[in-house]
């Protein structure tokens, strides 16, 4: 599957699960901007079945090369960021929640999703936008919540694009990402606001913000619960000594862009 249409799929679906996204990106447009996307961003189980090179295989096979390497203690999870040599083409972020940290129970969970998952699905070029590929029930996404509202989520949603990221330089009507954000919230965005609005700074080269998740109606086998979903995030990135923008990711911002998704953040 070519690149583009791999793109283009997994914004249609994403939209379909945030519709937030595509209001904000219509709004965007309406101002005469034109909306790049600076990442795209994935969720998984460290397992070997699914782990992040299952993921990662269509992109490389589509020029994509692994670039940085992140580790999140507190939540447990370890990520890849891989660049095209395109770039207008997005980064891609696929991160892994390292299974073997968390309780028994949660591992067992865990594990008996991923062994319903087959094989030749996951040999498919559109693994990363096949979504919940198990079956499971409310009750074990509440189970999984207690540890990780990372793992509950994968277990409600699957694979799929959990955000886009809107490149901030390349807007012109926004000189920073705190009048953007302004505008964001005027037009009645809520925004995460874990670790203030803004993660990160100039200092290191990075900063970032997002919508907190929407939440959709899901359907589990003991019924239909709404749930958050997927949010929107925007990057604005500043050059290093050499003058070359800066592509990495700052660990300590996305820890608390993770959360954007988490259900006591909207409360």
């Amino acid at each position: 599957m070519k690149i583009d249409l791999i793109f283009e799929k997994l914004w249609k679906q994403y939209t379909q699960l945030n519709p937030q996204a595509e209001k904000i990106h219509a709004l965007l447009k309406a101002r005469g901007e034109t909306v790049l996307n600076d990442h795209v961003a994935f969720r998984t189980y460290n397992l070997a079945e699914v782990g992040i090179e299952k993921l990662a295989k269509v992109f490389k096979k589509n020029g994509y090369i692994p670039k940085g390497e992140y580790h999140f203690e507190e939540k447990k999870l370890y990520a890849i960021h891989m660049e095209h040599e395109n770039k207008i083409l997005p980064k891609v972020f696929i991160s892994e929640l390292l299974v073997n940290k968390f309780s028994n129970e949660a591992q067992k969970i865990i594990k008996d999703l991923v062994q319903q998952v087959s094989k030749s699905q996951i040999e498919q070029d559109d693994f990363c936008m096949s979504g919940r590929l198990w079956k499971t029930t409310h009750k074990t996404y509440e189970s999984l919540l207690k540890e990780s509202e990372y793992a509950a989520w994968m277990s409600a949603f699957g694979f799929c694009a959990n955000h886009f990221t809107v490149n901030v330089n390349n807007l012109k009507t926004f000189p920073t990402l705190a009048d953007l954000n302004s505008f964001l919230k005027q037009n009645g965005f809520p925004l995460n606001a874990s670790g203030g609005e803004i993660k990160g700074s100039k200092d290191v080269f990075l900063e970032q913000s997002s919508t907190l998740a929407g939440k959709t109606a899901v359907s589990f086998e003991d019924g239909t619960f709404e749930i958050p979903t997927c949010y929107y995030e925007f990057a604005k990135r500043y050059p290093l000594a050499n003058g070359e923008l800066y592509q990495g990711f700052v660990e300590k911002s996305a820890d608390k862009i993770f959360e954007s998704t988490d259900r006591k953040l909207q409360m």
